[in-house]
């Protein structure tokens, strides 16, 4: 036998080693949530076991983000691979061009063996005639409005469970040996707009958490001196975020009940979570399933005197992102990473996992070096885009401890640019709250920052340019 491999050897024969089969992947995302009202993101009563079980045998990223605050955009750039103002148009900058979805993440890994699966909320604002049921195996929208769904037996159920029957019926008909990639995209926890009674009419949650934070005392926004409200922008005064305010926070009782009503949503989608990954137990797949988690963007919870998203501060492009991968080596098991993310890297991630190539046109990055310890990082700038308040809209770059901010928004008549340190000023506090830290401000017209804003100006134009952005802030070179 020695002889026989020896000759093998001289003539230029290796053994290959069995190649390690394709990972499942399974992605759950929610809808409005922030980082912070996870148990293991650190929020004091938030009770999410499942997730926080899945935080300490992977990854939880304490700097992950998106790239534009706002439902659709979001959805359409993980699908895509592409940021909002990249996938659109000039004349439509938040619904994708026919080009830029022909071929979704999901296609390329059916493409390379994998059965795919989609439950939940679409929401994405694809070209007119687009089919997204032609883009996986198995296709089923599951929307709000109402978020209790009529059962066969007359029976009332929360959207996150039936998002989540879909998926246990999902893995249940998985022929064996074939990989599979499903989505579970909940509503939760989205306000339902229409019903703006404080509780379950406006925040409603799984009937199973029915009790849960009634005697918990409720802290108030941590946010919420009125002067911080006082120093924003104008148009912000006057803008969606406060307007939505008052449908929800504007009360010491309406903010207790909601916050309440809120936090049983989170636990819903952490109960229904836990449920399947006992399925997904019992039918044997766990040990090569990676699961990910995350939301489409963040979520005001009352602070600034805001609700909803629609901006760039930290409170609104800030998400939990928690990834399960059970093939990493033990020591990189339950850490805890600040390298930065965007939802822009999940599409790249997913591809890379499964051994697929990543398109040339895709915009991010796979993470998968964070999770394995081969990386630190693998972005060093976070590129924000809106356009609301009219186009061009604000835009944001961060990097390190930097962030600018830049408004320019009903026609011209609204431009400001904003500079924080948020090393010094996590909170993105405008105005000079304490007399004793002069630097816990915007810094933008502060002197001794010149050379520090005229670098985060040119980074915020180079990530314009390298994303194919269609406009030009009023400072900056046309081209």
């Amino acid at each position: 036998m020695k002889l026989i491999h020896a000759l093998a050897l001289a003539l230029g024969f290796t053994a290959v080693a069995k190649a390690a089969p394709q990972p499942n992947i399974v992605f759950f995302f929610a809808d409005d949530q922030t980082s912070s009202s996870l148990g293991c993101y650190g929020h004091p009563l938030a009770q999410t076991p499942h997730l926080d079980r899945l935080a300490k045998q992977g990854t939880r990223f304490s700097n992950a983000h998106v790239s534009q605050a706002i439902c659709w955009v979001s959805r359409t750039t993980i699908l895509s691979g592409l940021v909002g103002r990249s996938f659109g148009t000039a004349a439509e900058p938040d619904r994708a061009t026919p080009e830029s979805v022909r071929e979704l993440y999901s296609d390329l890994l059916r493409a390379n063996g994998y059965r795919t699966g989609f439950f939940g909320k679409w929401h994405a604002k694809m070209p007119r005639g687009f089919q997204p049921a032609d883009h996986f195996d198995v296709y089923q929208p599951v929307g709000r409005n109402p978020f209790y769904k009529r059962q066969p037996d007359g029976s009332l159920r929360h959207e996150t469970e039936v998002i989540v029957d879909h998926g246990i019926e999902f893995i249940k008909n998985q022929p064996k040996g074939k990989p599979f990639a499903m989505n579970m995209w909940f509503n939760a926890c989205h306000a339902e707009d229409s019903d703006r009674r404080p509780g379950i009419g406006h925040f409603p949650w799984p009937r199973a958490m029915d009790g849960m934070y009634e005697s918990d005392e409720i802290a108030p926004p941590r946010l919420n001196d009125p002067e911080i409200f006082n120093s924003q922008p104008d148009f912000l005064k006057t803008s969606i975020t406060r307007e939505r305010f008052f449908w929800r926070w504007n009360t010491d009782e309406k903010y207790r009940t909601n916050m309440r009503a809120y936090l049983r949503m989170v636990s819903g989608i952490d109960n229904a979570i836990g449920r399947f990954l006992k399925a997904l137990e019992e039918a044997g797949l766990a040990e090569n399933t990676i699961i990910v988690y995350s939301a489409d963007n963040g979520f005001f919870m009352g602070n600034r005197g805001f609700a909803g998203k629609w901006s760039h501060y930290e409170d609104a492009l800030r998400v939990p992102l928690i990834i399960c991968d059970p093939r990493v080596p033990t020591k990189q098991r339950g850490q805890v990473t600040d390298a930065s993310a965007l939802n822009l890297d999940f599409p790249a991630t997913f591809l890379d996992w499964a051994g697929v190539k990543i398109p040339e046109r895709y915009q991010g990055r796979s993470l998968k070096p964070v999770l394995f310890g081969q990386k630190q990082s693998i972005r060093d700038t976070l590129f924000g885009v809106y356009c609301g308040g009219t186009k061009p809209g604000m835009r944001s770059v961060r990097k390190g401890d930097w962030k600018l901010i830049k408004y320019d928004v009903l026609n011209g008549q609204v431009r400001e640019t904003q500079l924080f340190n948020l090393k010094t000023n996590p909170h993105e506090f405008i105005a000079e709250h304490r007399k004793n830290q002069p630097d816990l401000t915007n810094l933008a017209k502060n002197p001794k920052y010149d050379l520090k804003q005229k670098e985060m100006e040119a980074l915020l134009a180079s990530e314009m340019k390298r994303l194919d952005d269609p406009f030009r802030l009023w400072d900056q070179d046309k081209d």
